[in-house]
């Protein structure tokens, strides 16, 4: 495909034109001035600065599939606070996450079968019956060797991730941990305890 075809690309490139066009600078240090870090989900619903009332410059925002404490999340917060100050982290989930409504089989599964979207349907995830082309990569099992951090009972997953948090050897005992979980449909967050 043409470059110059390309709708979404196109668009990042005229829009970072405006926003550079208003552009004055960022910060003289990327430590957050509240020394705030947020893990969240990378749903596209989530807007932690507009959900927490943040501006640039705030917290760092870390993002992944239904906002787990990974061993890549972990890394994250350890350089967080160790390099840049942050003494706050927050895990904020969201009802309706899709990482409730799949399994660590479910995702495997599917891969197998091939690499391209699956569709919802009739309540469950499905590949569509497709007609394969010469670019299109065959389905894989190495889908079996990840980890998804899929999970059931919201809460739970929530606390046992702060409790995996901080008992972490590299997390300092005095970083406050805080998890929330934000209602899709009120807008509110509610502290999990």
């Amino acid at each position: 495909m043409d470059i110059s075809e390309n709708a979404i690309l196109n668009k990042i490139i005229e829009s970072n034109k405006n926003y550079a066009s208003k552009f004055s600078g960022l910060f003289d240090s990327g430590t957050p001035k509240l020394r705030l870090a947020i893990l969240t989900c990378m749903d596209c619903r989530i807007n932690p600065y507009s959900i927490c009332d943040l501006t640039e410059g705030d917290a760092h925002i870390v993002r992944n599939a239904g906002a787990r404490v990974t061993e890549d999340a972990i890394r994250s917060l350890v350089i967080s606070h160790k390099f840049m100050q942050t003494t706050t982290w927050c895990i904020i989930h969201h009802t309706q996450c899709g990482m409730h409504a799949l399994s660590e089989d479910l995702i495997s599964d599917l891969l197998k079968g091939d690499l391209e979207s699956a569709e919802y349907a009739d309540g469950e995830w499905k590949n569509p019956i497709r007609k394969l082309s010469k670019n299109t990569k065959p389905g894989s099992a190495y889908g079996e060797h990840v980890h998804w951090f899929t999970f059931e009972e919201q809460e739970e997953t929530l606390l046992a991730d702060i409790s995996v948090l901080r008992d972490h050897p590299l997390v300092p005992s005095h970083i406050d941990i805080f998890g929330f979980i934000f209602d899709i449909d009120t807008g509110n967050l509610r502290l999990v305890e």
